[in-house]
């Protein structure tokens, strides 16, 4: 198994582990039945649509 040849900088330490703390969250979109914000490609947790269709009866 390797070994790195040289330390890695603190800068590209950083920009790593800054990818972790996202201030905003992905993949929320507003739900065209409802228009309540929900994660896109899922059922809406408020009024049960998914892609113009009821899969969860509410």
């Amino acid at each position: 198994m390797g070994n790195p040849a040289r330390r890695h900088s603190k800068t590209r330490r950083d920009k790593r582990r800054a990818q972790t703390w996202k201030l905003a969250m992905p993949g929320m979109v507003e739900c065209p039945q409802c228009h309540e914000m929900k994660l896109a490609h899922r059922v809406c947790g408020n009024c049960g649509y998914y892609k113009d269709r009821v899969v969860v009866e509410k």
